[in-house]
């Protein structure tokens, strides 16, 4: 047990030391590294742009998509309403025709 707590202390003094030790100077980027730092920020500009064309097509297919959807609604519903009153006008064409035969009948 003393030889592990003697171990986690030595470790705490050694990060600790290291956390001390200065950082060194940044050195001046070479006209090389610009120029490939440049080229990094050209092709993730380029990647983004990309990123964003396939968003704005996904965006504009989800609108698409949500503009047949409400056609395809409406026309639903129309052909439902015109089914119901086809179906209401039967219905009444068929009483009507009952009636028509009970008053035949009749005579």
């Amino acid at each position: 047990m003393n030889k592990l707590i003697a171990t986690l202390v030595a470790g705490l003094f050694a990060t600790a030391a290291f956390a001390q030790t200065p950082a060194t100077p940044a050195t001046p980027a070479t006209p090389a590294a610009k120029a490939e730092m440049k080229a990094d920020a050209k092709a993730a500009k380029a990647e983004v742009k990309a990123e964003e064309k396939v968003e704005k097509a996904a965006a504009d297919a989800n609108a698409d998509k949500a503009v047949a959807d409400a056609k395809a609604k409406k026309a639903k519903a129309k052909a439902h309403k015109k089914a119901v009153k086809a179906k209401a006008k039967a219905k009444a064409d068929k009483a009507e025709a009952a009636i028509d035969a009970k008053a035949d009948a009749a005579k």
